[in-house]
Formats: structure tokens, sequence, C-alpha cells
């Protein structure tokens, strides 16, 4: 393949491949292009930060199926659960900073969640998804989801579905409001603001939790994916999300924000602008890589987090079976680490995939952070095949 600052042009589907792609690193451009053959890849990006430096920085393809605008350097992605990387970053920068620890509870800080049998929580186990708060049990509207408080008050006064520290169980969008409470409460601004502020300030990052509307034309439309063809995989994703279960309580909000058909709400600018710190992030490809970087290493010198946080955030707190998932998963301190479910690049890495199939990551090992965003989302409950071949690619050019 021949490497081009400009342009990457690829017989497959037609696709043209726009962007950089530095030398020794064009298999993962090929792999990139070889999803759009193989997969109904609609519009994507792909970035890798190595040593600080920007190695592949690519995109093709459209973002928005319905009027073919092209998907270019300034198109930016909603990313669903690649979001809580950024929030476990933000606890994890409090924590280096000394206002908070690991081992608090979180009534600490945070005095009303103490209630109905949650005082001794401690923020380690909210992190890890071992606080038993998967889903709100108080029925809400979504107005009043998108409000934020009536979420954080439902959260703090509802009893566990298990007891904490028992068992873990993926809070799929509760995560982000308990998190940015935290935030909030021993910083004294929204976990938006805070984001904004600290990370992607410094960073330079196009990323937001919570897009202002100056930016929302350069968001892409989301495509939900059909359901599997496939009996056995069909099967497999209603015993985790079939309707009553925990699962699809805490990746609908009880059915509130269901992110299918022609009335996606996580295509609207309502949600965008809210702050929904587990699923709303809207970012780029390098704005992921370059974050990701940053808690490994510098980037232009910026770092996140130094070692000893960057360790303590990416340990294991939790490995097997999940309550809401079904499947067994393993956790850090907000963080997806390597496992069948969510495959990395090493035994070491750690980053957080989002629904759909978008994926930031960063690998102590080889210092790499790497983003990998799109609008056309697939389904299935394993490691989405697209990030699969671009992890292979990747560990092939490192």
């Amino acid at each position: 393949m021949a490497e081009n600052p400009e342009s990457l042009i690829y017989g497959l589907r037609m696709v043209v491949i726009n962007g950089t792609v530095a030398d020794g690193f064009g298999k993962v451009a090929d792999a990139f292009a070889q999803n759009f053959a193989d997969f109904p890849e609609l519009g994507a990006g792909f970035a890798l930060v190595a040593d600080g430096e920007l190695k592949v920085d690519i995109s093709a393809g459209v973002a928005d199926k319905a009027s073919g605008r092209p998907w270019d350097a300034d198109t930016l992605q909603l990313v669903f659960s690649t979001t809580k990387g950024a929030a476990a970053i933000c606890v994890a920068r409090l924590v280096e900073a000394g206002k908070l620890s690991y081992s608090d509870t979180v009534a600490t800080h945070w005095p009303e969640f103490a209630a109905n049998g949650k005082g001794e929580v401690t923020v380690a186990q909210m992190m890890s998804h071992q606080a038993g708060l998967p889903y709100v049990d108080a029925p809400l509207t979504i107005d009043q989801i998108l409000e934020v408080g009536p979420v954080v008050e439902a959260l703090a006064a509802q009893t566990p579905i298990w007891e904490p520290g028992t068992a873990h169980g993926y809070h799929a969008v509760t995560y982000g409001w308990l998190a940015g409470e935290l935030v909030r409460r021993v910083d004294g601004r929204s976990i938006g603001t805070y984001f904004a502020d600290e990370v992607a300030g410094p960073l330079g990052l196009d990323f937001w939790i919570g897009l202002p509307e100056s930016e929302e034309p350069r968001v892409s439309t989301l495509e939900a994916s059909a359901p599997p063809s496939d009996p056995a995989e069909l099967a497999l994703m209603l015993q985790v999300m079939g309707p009553g279960t925990i699962g699809f309580k805490a990746l609908t909000m009880n059915g509130s924000l269901m992110a299918f058909g022609a009335e996606n709400p996580f295509n609207t600018r309502a949600l965008h602008a809210t702050e929904m710190p587990a699923a709303n992030g809207i970012t780029n490809a390098s704005s992921l890589a370059r974050m990701y970087a940053a808690t490994v290493g510098e980037v232009d010198g910026v770092r996140l987090v130094g070692a000893d946080t960057m360790r303590a955030m990416s340990t294991e707190a939790v490995n097997g079976p999940d309550e809401a998932l079904v499947a067994e998963t393993r956790f850090g301190m907000g963080f997806m680490l390597n496992n069948e479910l969510v495959p990395l690049l090493s035994p070491t890495s750690f980053g957080h995939a989002g629904a759909g199939g978008s994926l930031g990551q960063a690998d102590p090992e080889s210092g790499v952070g790497y983003g990998y965003v799109m609008n056309q989302m697939m389904s299935g409950i394993a490691g989405d095949p697209r990030t699969v071949r671009l992890n292979d690619a990747v560990r092939a050019c490192l």
C-alpha cells in the first residue's frame, strides 16, 4: 500500500480514505479499509498515538446516510459508553490531586447517597459497577433524565438491587451520573465542565460531555443495527437484554432511552446537550487517541495522570459473571480491561467500548493510545469484529 499524507485510495467498495498514516503503520489503514469491504461500515474514523505522536489519523465514508454528507476532518460522533473512559479519567485526576481516594465512601463526599444501605459503598465499588444501582427504580420521563437532577436524586434515594460489593453488574447509564455527581461534590464543577477545563482544554481535544450548540452541525447521524440473523446470537441477546432483564433496564433506563429506530433519541439536539457521562460523549478518533495516550505518557507536554494513578485506575477490581450483561466482564476504576467480551491490545490495556462498536484504549506496554468511532452500529455481545481486526493490525505494526 502506498502511503500518502493527503488521501489513501482503495478499490474496496470504492472507499476513499482521507488522512495521514506514518511509515510503518500501513497495515492499520489496510485493516480500516477492509472493514468497509467486509462489514456494513458507513462512516468511520481511526487514530493512533504512539510515543506522544499521532501516527495514524484516517477517516472514510459518509456522516449522514440520508443526505450523503461526507465524513471529513470536522466530523464528530456520539460514542455511547466509550464516554465512560473520559468520566473515569476525571475521577482519576481528582484522586491524583489528593481530593478523593478510591477507598473513600461515596457518602463522605455525597452524604445523601448513604440512604437505604449505601453508606459503606466505596468510590472503588461505584467505579467498578459493584454499587447495585444499574438502573433507576423510580419512573422517569425522558425530560427528567435530560435534566439530570431527578436521576441523581433517585439514585441517592434508591435501595441497591444487590448488596454492594458482593457482585458486579454493568451500570450502563447510571455509572455516568454517579461519577458525575461525585465529581461535582468534590470539585464544584459539573463533570462536563471539569472535563472541558482539565482534560479536553489542555490537550486541545474535540470532545464534549454536553455538546455546545455551535458544534451540532458537525455531528454524524447514528444508524442502528438490525437484530442478529443468527438464532443463537439472537437468543443470547434476548437473554442479556430482553424485556424485564437487568440488562434491558440498565441499557435503556427502563425503556426510556431506546437507541433504535427513526426516533433514536441519541440523534437529537436535546440529548447531545445534556451531560450523560456514561453514554453521550461526542468526539472524534484523534481526540480519543490523544486522551488515552496522555494517560500512559506525555502528549504535547501534557500527561493526565502519573504512573501510580494510572496503575491504580487500571488494576483489576472485578472479574467474572456480570449481573447485567450475563457474560464475564473485567473492570478497573471505570475502565474495561482486556477480556473476550471486549478484546484490547494487550493484557495490560485499559479503555472502554461503546454500543455499536466505538472503542478508545491505552496500552501501557507500548505507550499507545487509540480511538475508533463510527456511525453504523453493529449488533453483537462479544468484541466488535471491526476493532478486533484493527487491534490485530496495530499489534502487527508495533
